[in-house]
């Protein structure tokens, strides 16, 4: 197990490079930068400063080769955690980073487990009660979340939540509590605003979820080993725990590698919806804007997001069937 866990540490380590160079070539591949846009908009207004222009360029290097500049921007997150300058908020990357990281991945980690505690259940149920009336509900209700879009799902919790719950429609905090310091009134309010968020971005995921439980536990139910372990007169319940839901979690585990980023990345238009205040709505400004540092930051983050939930789900899928482990 622990040289499982290296090689995939080891792989870890290569591929973060690799991305790295392929997140700062992508955000390279529109023509200009942001000092373009700048100018392009200063220009609008007749009020050009070429002289400055021009030092903003040397400042932060954008007039170097795309080498140099690759060098100077990884290296200076290696080594001193600075991710660069915004340029569109006037202020460090890391500081916006911290700023909205803090939400977004409580919101993505309360998601997780919303998706995972009402798939789980109903997957098991849905392949053991097969075609039954709740099997066809479960189902209908599965297909609704993947076909209504997350933004829209929104709007009518929000309209729900403001006319019969009478709460404050958008954001995680009541306007009382938007500025106040941390009290238990203010940690109630949060809990009372977060399921919107929670049951928008996770809606979908936990339909996926459901169906990939289903037909993987379907496959199971349909083996020999299964007709060989009633007929040894093993209970149902401890026959489907003690193997075919075991089995069938190896592909329902591996989602979380792509489970995880989706939740921050897919979830941008409904952060505008919801005005949260989180990562989405910074990033989609930064790429509307060309802020290349902090659409570089978001993307490497993504993309770390993507490589640690492979790791994670590389882990949990060798604890569960030692055959992962033998090469």
């Amino acid at each position: 197990m622990l040289m499982f866990v290296l090689r995939r540490l080891l792989s870890f380590a290569v591929m973060m490079v690799l991305i790295s160079i392929a997140a700062f070539a992508i955000i390279q591949l529109p023509p200009g930068d942001f000092i373009t846009t700048l100018a392009a908009g200063l220009e609008r207004s007749g009020d050009v400063d070429t002289a400055q222009l021009e030092f903003l360029r040397q400042r932060f290097g954008l007039d170097q080769p795309i080498w140099v500049q690759y060098w100077r921007w990884i290296s200076a997150i290696v080594f001193h955690g600075d991710f660069g300058y915004s340029f569109m908020w006037k202020k460090p990357v890391a500081d916006l980073i911290w700023d909205q990281l803090g939400f977004t991945l409580i919101i993505s980690i309360a998601t997780l487990l919303f998706s995972w505690v009402i798939s789980f259940p109903i997957g098991v149920y849905s392949a053991v009660r097969q075609y039954s009336w709740g099997d066809f509900l479960f189902t209908f209700i599965g297909f609704i979340g993947l076909a209504v879009p997350n933004f829209l799902l929104a709007l009518i919790l929000m309209y729900v939540g403001f006319q019969y719950f009478g709460q404050s429609v958008g954001g995680l905090y009541s306007p009382e509590f938007q500025d106040a310091a941390w009290s238990w009134g203010k940690f109630m309010d949060l809990l009372a605003h977060l399921w919107i968020p929670i049951i928008v971005i996770g809606a979908s995921k936990t339909a996926e979820l459901i169906r990939i439980m289903r037909a993987n536990l379907l496959d199971e139910l349909n083996k020999p080993y299964v007709t060989t372990a009633r007929a040894k007169g093993m209970t149902e319940v401890r026959m489907l725990v003690k193997y075919p839901i075991r089995l069938a979690l190896n592909p329902f585990v591996s989602t979380v590698g792509w489970v995880l980023p989706s939740l921050i990345s897919g979830a941008v238009i409904a952060s505008v919806v919801l005005n949260l205040p989180t990562v989405g709505p910074i990033l989609l400004n930064s790429l509307q804007s060309q802020d290349m540092y902090l659409a570089g930051a978001f993307i490497l983050l993504l993309s770390l997001l993507t490589l640690i939930g492979t790791l994670v789900s590389d882990i949990l899928l060798a604890w569960l069937d030692p055959r992962i482990r033998l090469e």
